[in-house]
């Protein structure tokens, strides 16, 4: 009697594999496959996992054929683009974030728009703690994103998540446009979001619409009044007045959009935020931007996965099911995710722990390999690749005329090739914003004659952010045209020693004012040069004259001691001043 003539098998073999496992996927005995690898000289149980080296030795001694994948690969069920049907997509609710300056009426005008909702009553009696609501009006759907303004709205571009679809930029009437306001417009410009103007309170007495458009003009907003495209709106969040045409204005823009989705797609949308709850668990809101949420189905975001147990909607509904627009509560994680993770649904519990494995690997290794995607020599690289054609650059200063004066000195160095793209400017110290502003468009900050305060300069540390100062106008645009010239090799650079705060101020006959002063970070040294700043703000650069521990001369004073400073041809200064010190280096960079 012959033989039963064997088949072959194709399958595919991951990086690591068990044994067992091995032995199914080519339908063979166990026992023979670790026949095989004691030939090999492996010795290895059913349970015990190989490589993939050694298991493709294996396959092609039994007669089998494979395809090797890799580790990445558990990811690609994400990103397969599917074939949506042309007569699946129906239009979905605009998503909209509202951003401006403090006290210019945000809340107010959120708060005011929640009470228009038809379904919630002109009461306004929804429960609103998700982070995020639906307002319904007789012609159509709002989603608006209750965010804690443009910090939120950049750490989530940040993560690549492009969730809103129009921004809407509030100033107050009897105000005009502010930093904060101007730093709005910024973060919805470089995301390239339509922008509608809110100009609210005008019920006051002091409200003057028309010279806050003019003011918008200086800042690139050109509304339809003075024939631009921007679209403009009066109202009173305090007084309920044309919030009914705000609404219009930006269901209209949503329909300049022509915003669709595809509900029978597979369900996935972006995190919003989350929260660990008592007697409810890990907690996330999930702004739906595909397909339709049910109850029981898995899920994962980022580093973490779960199966639906309860939808709950902005009112604090339960429901079963949830398309795309919707701002819903879900339950059911494993643990909490973070704002602007991707939420994506899968097939199986197997395919989730598998997906969220790898990422918490990735992550690892990713932490212990951080990459400086904002510093000056990454970015010279790039250009030098070719990879950028323009430098963005955050630019602060101390004074409207010094960051005016920059800016039209770098406009002279744009060409055809590269060219310097300033995404935002303003006066004052450097803050986190801009911090988070220059990694999400992967771009440089400067700081002329101003710092980052302690919060920033943890995060641009953590980060490898490079932040640039400068105290002289020809440094900083000769450091930008070496840039864009590929010819980046500064002679001198600056290395940060220590810093000291200034507790009091003793008034010395025929000396002068010493500084009593107390050492917050590093070490200061004698001879080495300082700066003083005074709200993060440059007030004197020169030499230390005398530093003094106790009563004694010393070379230097470290971290957590106090000492005595005198500065060269300078006494006006203040308790609450911060020291900056620091050593000027010469380097010479070979490219």
């Amino acid at each position: 009697m012959a033989g039963k003539e064997k088949s072959v098998r194709d399958f595919t073999i991951p990086e690591t594999i068990t044994v067992g496992d091995l032995a199914n996927r080519m339908a063979e005995r166990t026992a023979d496959v670790i026949k095989e690898l004691m030939k090999l000289g492996v010795m290895a149980s059913a349970t015990q996992s190989i490589d993939a080296d050694t298991a493709e030795l294996v396959v092609t001694e039994m007669g089998h054929r494979y395809n090797r994948v890799s580790e990445a690969d558990v990811e690609d069920i994400l990103i397969e683009t599917e074939d949506d049907n042309p007569e699946d997509f129906t239009a979905r609710a605009p998503v909209v974030t509202i951003m401006g300056h403090v006290d210019h009426g945000k809340t107010s005008l959120l708060d005011a728009l929640r009470s228009t909702d038809v379904a919630g009553g002109e009461s306004g009696g929804i429960t609103q703690h998700i982070g995020a609501y639906s307002v319904t009006r007789p012609n159509g759907v709002i989603t608006f994103l209750d965010t804690p303004g443009h910090e939120a709205f950049t750490s989530m571009r940040e993560r690549g998540a492009n969730v809103t679809d129009i921004v809407v930029i509030v100033v107050a009437a009897d105000d005009g446009i502010m930093p904060q306001t101007i730093e709005a417009i910024n973060h919805a410009t470089s995301a390239s979001v339509p922008i509608i103007v809110a100009i609210n309170k005008i019920d006051t007495a002091a409200a003057d619409a028309h010279r806050i458009q003019t003011q918008l003009l200086e800042h690139g907003v050109q509304t339809e009044h003075f024939g631009g495209d921007v679209l403009c709106v009066e109202v009173s969040a305090k007084k309920h007045l044309h919030l009914d045409k705000l609404e219009d204005a930006i269901l209209l823009q949503a329909d300049m959009l022509e915003l669709q989705a595809n509900p029978k797609a597979t369900p996935s949308g972006t995190i919003v935020e989350s929260q660990l709850e008592r007697g409810r668990g890990a907690v996330a809101t999930v702004l739906m931007q595909r397909g339709t949420i049910k109850i029981g189905q898995i899920f994962v975001a980022g580093q973490q996965w779960g199966k639906v147990r309860a939808i709950i909607n902005d009112r604090g509904e339960n429901m079963k099911a949830a398309g795309p627009s919707m701002p819903v509560e879900i339950l059911g994680w494993n643990a909490t995710p973070e704002s602007g993770d991707d939420f994506r649904v899968v097939a199986s519990e197997a395919t989730a722990r598998e997906i969220t494995e790898y990422r918490t690997r990735k992550a690892l290794n990713d932490r212990n390999t951080v990459s400086a995607k904002g510093s000056v020599d990454d970015i010279f690289a790039q250009i030098k690749q070719g990879q950028i054609k323009e430098l963005p650059l955050i630019l602060k200063a101390d004074a409207h005329g010094s960051v005016e004066a920059i800016k039209g000195a770098l406009a002279k160095f744009d060409n055809d090739e590269v060219k310097v793209r300033i995404v935002h400017s303003g006066t004052g110290g450097i803050t986190e914003s801009d911090v988070s502003l220059a990694a999400s468009v992967n771009g440089l900050i400067f700081g002329f004659n101003v710092r980052a305060n302690i919060k920033a300069r943890e995060k641009a540390d953590h980060n490898q952010q490079d932040i640039r100062y400068y105290s002289i106008i020809y440094d900083l645009i000769d450091d930008v045209k070496g840039l864009l010239s590929g010819m980046l090799a500064p002679e001198v650079s600056e290395d940060l020693i220590g810093y000291a705060t200034i507790r009091q101020v003793f008034k010395v006959s025929k000396l002068g004012n010493i500084a009593g002063c107390y050492v917050t970070d590093g070490m200061v040294k004698r001879g080495a040069p300082v700066r003083i700043l005074r709200d993060d703000v440059i007030i004197y650069e020169g030499a230390l004259k005398q530093l003094k521990r106790e009563k004694d001369d010393v070379q230097e004073v470290k971290n957590t001691y106090e000492c005595g400073m005198m500065f060269e041809n300078y006494d006006d200064i203040k308790e609450g001043d911060v020291i900056e010190c620091f050593e000027r280096i010469e380097t010479k960079r070979q490219l």
